[in-house]
C-alpha cells in the first residue's frame, strides 16, 4: 500500500465534511502542574498533535497494524509523523493508513476542527473497536472491513505529464518545476489534496527513474 503523509491523502471513496459542520474537538489530556510549597494540581488541556499521534501509534500497535502512516496537512518530523506547534491548516482532516491482517486499511476523519482532534478521534474509534471485540462476535480485522483502502479510479498519468516536463529532464529541472507547481497546487494555496498528492508522487517517480 502506498500512502502519503503530507499533504493529506484523503480516500477518494470517502465524502468530506463541510467546514461549517465540523465540531470543536473535545479530546483532552490531564497533566500535573507543580504548585507552591511543593504541592501540585491537575490541569486538563486540549490534546496536542504530539499526544494525538502517541495515541494512534499505541492503538495501532495494540491491534497488530503494520506500516502506519498518519496523513494530514501538517508538515512532518524527521520520523515522518506530523509535527506539533504549527498553525492549524485550512483543511484539518486526517487519515490513518496501515495494513491489518494482510490488507490495506484507511481510516479518515474530518469531523473536528483540528488535526489533533481528528487523529485522536481515529485512535478513540480503534480503542472502542477493541472493546467490542471482547464480546467474541467479530475480530478487529473483521470489524475493519469497512475501512479498506481502495485504489483511485482511472488511469494514472506519467510523471512528465503531471509536471509538464520532457521525460529526459534533469534533476534540477524537476525540482524547479516541482517548487513552481507546488505553489498553486498545495491546499493552503488554493489547490487540492488530490492535485498535491499527484504532484508529490510524480516528483518521487521522476527522481527515482
Amino acid at each position: 500500500m502506498t500512502a502519503q503523509a503530507f499533504p493529506l491523502q484523503w480516500p477518494k471513496n470517502r465524502p468530506r465534511t463541510a467546514s461549517e459542520y465540523r465540531k470543536r474537538a473535545r479530546f483532552s489530556k490531564v497533566e500535573r502542574v507543580a504548585g507552591v510549597n511543593g504541592g501540585s494540581w491537575l490541569r486538563q488541556k486540549d490534546i496536542s498533535v504530539f499526544d494525538a499521534v502517541k495515541r494512534i501509534i499505541a492503538e495501532a500497535d495494540r491491534i497488530g497494524a503494520r506500516g502506519l502512516v498518519v496523513s494530514s496537512n501538517l508538515e512532518l518530523r524527521n520520523d515522518g509523523l506530523p509535527r506539533s506547534n504549527q498553525r492549524e491548516p485550512a483543511d484539518p482532516g486526517a487519515c490513518v493508513y496501515f495494513d491489518l491482517a494482510g490488507k490495506p486499511r484507511a481510516m479518515p476523519c474530518d469531523t473536528y476542527d483540528t488535526v489533533a482532534g481528528n487523529i485522536a478521534a481515529i485512535a478513540a474509534h480503534i480503542e472502542a473497536t477493541r472493546a467490542i471485540e471482547r464480546h467474541g462476535v467479530a475480530t478487529v480485522a473483521e470489524m475493519f472491513e469497512g475501512f479498506m483502502a481502495l485504489p483511485a479510479p482511472g488511469a494514472k498519468k506519467a510523471w512528465w505529464e503531471v509536471m509538464r516536463l520532457d521525460r529526459n529532464s534533469s534533476r534540477e529541472q524537476i525540482e524547479a518545476r516541482y517548487r513552481t507547481l507546488a505553489k498553486s497546487r498545495h491546499p493552503d494555496a488554493g489547490g487540492s489534496q488530490e492535485a498535491m498528492t499527484e504532484l508529490n508522487q510524480a516528483r518521487q517517480e521522476a527522481l527515482t527513474q
